[in-house]
């Protein structure tokens, strides 16, 4: 009778072992990295502001964010933990919220150079809605500024339904968003030069279409954008609305975010479509039914941007959300 020594079954049993050691250790790897693929967007808070209507516009400067709602009496000022800290009184209506025939509209936000916010109104009704303020938050000083020749020679690059929704500085002058219906069922960027209400009978102007409608039962329109400058991108806010004109609101549908890199160099194109879309509603059900208004970057990095969100769901309150869009 022959008996086997140990010794030579040892190296079989610790390759036997070692493989399933790292059999293992990829399989948990792979997991892993699958989970981390699928967070690639991820919501981090969704902060309801119940005593603030429609919120619209949205701009972030120096750890302060600032609000306008396109029916709010008054600009809203948060701190960095989102909390109110002050706001500025733009008007005197009694109601919380500005009947719909003679508010302004505020629905574009962007902050200058020299930290003077700049407040839009759609141009849909002329001449209430065809007015801007310029407002050092700071002193509190603010000054109202008539649109009218400017959204009139927007009104000529072809654009039918005049429904300004964003706008955002960039290096070369300002980007405004203008949101179609689905009676007219376009979308347009419109570029243009800093200080363009100084210089509204001549200033330089350019517009192209922007997207495309992907949903045959409720039209998918830009509602808010902002600039990022490490890639010199535009991210755009955008919702679905069952309404057929620039007035009227409808039944709220999904919401999306868009990404145009390089959009600077886009700039002369006659259309452009997104780099990449984000579902909201897909990403997180806390989106579902929400009409998200608007954007803005909180930081950016080489490889992430972190957003804070308005929604505006027609009824009175507004909606933060903050998350984080991997590039």
């Amino acid at each position: 009778m022959f008996l086997r020594s140990p010794q030579k079954t040892t190296p079989f049993f610790q390759l036997a072992t070692g493989l399933t050691f790292y059999g293992l250790f990829f399989l948990v790897f792979c997991v892993l990295i699958g989970s981390c693929s699928s967070q690639k967007h991820m919501l981090q808070e969704k902060i309801l502001l119940p005593d603030y209507p429609s919120a619209s516009g949205i701009d972030f400067r120096n750890q302060t964010v600032y609000i306008i709602g396109d029916d709010a009496n008054n600009l809203l000022i948060l701190d960095s933990s989102l909390k109110t800290k002050d706001s500025i009184a733009l008007f005197s209506f009694s109601e919380k919220r500005i009947p719909k025939k003679l508010k302004a509209d505020l629905e574009a936000m962007t902050i200058l150079d020299n930290g003077d916010i700049l407040l839009s109104g759609s141009g849909s009704l002329n001449p209430t809605r065809s007015v801007a303020w310029l407002i050092n938050p700071v002193k509190k000083t603010k000054d109202s500024i008539r649109l009218d020749t400017f959204y009139q020679r927007v009104s000529l690059q072809g654009i039918n339904e005049l429904n300004i929704e964003g706008i955002a500085a960039y290096p070369g002058g300002f980007i405004l968003a203008n949101r179609g219906s689905k009676g007219y069922p376009k979308n347009h960027l419109i570029f243009t030069r800093r200080n363009f209400w100084q210089r509204q009978t001549g200033v330089e102007i350019s517009s192209m279409l922007a997207g495309v409608n992907t949903d045959s039962s409720q039209f998918s329109g830009i509602s808010g954008i902002t600039y990022a400058p490490k890639q010199d991108a535009l991210i755009l806010t955008i919702s679905t609305e069952d309404t057929r004109n620039n007035m009227d609101d409808g039944a709220i549908g999904t919401s999306y975010l868009w990404i145009i890199r390089n959009i600077s160099s886009k700039k002369n194109w006659k259309a452009v479509n997104p780099d990449t879309i984000i579902n909201l509603d897909q990403l997180d059900p806390k989106f579902i039914g929400q009409k998200i208004e608007s954007v803005c970057i909180l930081k950016e990095t080489s490889s992430r941007y972190y957003l804070l969100l308005a929604a505006d769901n027609d009824n009175g309150s507004s909606t933060l959300f903050k998350m984080v869009v991997s590039k």
